[in-house]
């Protein structure tokens, strides 16, 4: 793995804090814009993850995108790559939807320098196997939901 760090902002939300209800369960449920700084030199194409590590059942998955050209942004309610199967066994951007309290949620970009030949039905665990040896660079943001019950 890389040093090199992407910065990953929303105008939406910041780093560790609430995500607005309308890119939720509760709302829209759209994927957020995500403003992407600092791709290193030879980057050829970009992965997303987004999960939620504090899912009663373990980490739970809510996007797998990759193949997604070369941006400084990804914009709200679109798909900007290809996009893989998510813990929901659907393929798009499933938002934030916990049972109870509050959870994270970790958007995770990654620069690669290739593009990557995945089959339709690639889960995060097979993109992230498969990205493994081509990743340049690697940036987080973190937002926080709670349910209003």
């Amino acid at each position: 793995m890389t040093s090199l760090s992407i910065k990953l902002s929303s105008p939406s939300f910041t780093n560790n804090s609430f995500i607005p209800s309308r890119y939720s369960c509760d709302g829209e449920n759209i994927n957020p814009q995500l403003d992407i700084d600092h791709l290193p030199e030879g980057t050829k194409s970009l992965a997303l993850i987004v999960d939620d590590p504090d899912a009663p059942k373990g980490t739970w998955v809510h996007w797998v995108v990759w193949n997604i050209p070369v941006t400084l942004q990804l914009k709200e309610n679109q798909i900007p790559g290809n996009e893989g199967i998510n813990d929901f066994k659907q393929k798009h951007w499933g938002g934030p939807c916990p049972p109870s309290g509050t959870h994270r949620y970790f958007f995770k970009i990654y620069a690669l320098d290739s593009l990557l030949d995945l089959p339709d039905d690639t889960d995060k665990f097979r993109l992230e196997k498969n990205m493994h040896h081509h990743i340049l660079a690697v940036g987080e943001l973190v937002g926080l939901y709670k349910r209003d019950h």
